[in-house]
């Protein structure tokens, strides 16, 4: 259970007030898969941002049960002067899981080869994805928080990752970002649909599409530094 206890995230940009969220409060069930729509510059990544702790609100506070992982297929943390194995190895301390076991599983699932054991500087773009998406899922959360998962790696990566993370979900929840709308369904059984500062949870995907679908029938309300 992830609970938003009078969340409120407010931006000051070019001198005018963005609100993410204001005054809300809701819960993302235990177990469940949510979709978490919302129009262009609604504020969803930086709503994951502040699930996942790497971000505050501005006020009011957010408390869980249970394990959150980082943003899935996130890159940014990794020190680029480590090799790929000595930053997975770090992680695996920070997160008290298995070192040689961590290592093992990103090693194979990532197929960086003996780029592996070279420095993360030395990494085109897709392959700091393949390696953060496996740290991610070598790691056991009772949440993932998703962040556009399709855009990680080539198709064929794609296909893996998706694969792994379904079977992920059979113990697991998730919150996911994505405008893939099929891929909303292949993962999510719920929804939540983030506009004008507020969230409304709804029990069905197919009504929180219908509900997010009816939004982007409108007008942009306004435009905030995250997604």
């Amino acid at each position: 259970m992830i609970q938003l206890q009078n969340l409120t995230k407010t931006f000051l940009l070019e001198g005018q007030r963005k609100v993410v969220t204001d005054n809300v409060t809701m819960t993302f069930p235990t177990g469940r898969s949510v979709a978490l729509l919302g129009r262009n510059g609604a504020g969803k990544s930086t709503l994951l941002k502040m699930i996942a702790g790497t971000m505050d609100p501005t006020s009011g506070r957010i408390v869980s049960t249970g394990t959150i992982s980082w943003p899935v297929g996130f890159a940014g943390s990794f020190h680029i002067d480590l090799s790929g194995a000595q930053n997975v190895r770090f992680i695996a301390r920070v997160y008290g899981v298995d070192t040689d076991e961590l290592i093992r599983f990103v090693e194979e699932f990532a197929g960086l080869g003996r780029h592996f054991h070279l420095p993360v500087r030395s990494y085109s773009s897709g392959m700091r994805s393949r390696l953060a998406f496996g740290v991610s899922m070598g790691i056991a959360f009772d949440t993932y928080l998703v962040d556009e998962v399709s855009s990680v790696g080539d198709a064929a990566f794609r296909s893996k990752s998706s694969e792994l993370f379904q079977a992920r979900m059979a113990n697991a929840g998730s919150i996911v970002v994505s405008h893939g709308m099929g891929l909303v369904r292949r993962l999510c059984d719920a929804g939540a649909v983030l506009e004008n500062g507020q969230i409304t949870y709804f029990d069905d995907i197919e009504e929180a599409i219908a509900q997010h679908e009816e939004n982007m029938l409108g007008t942009a309300q306004f435009v905030d530094d995250g997604d």
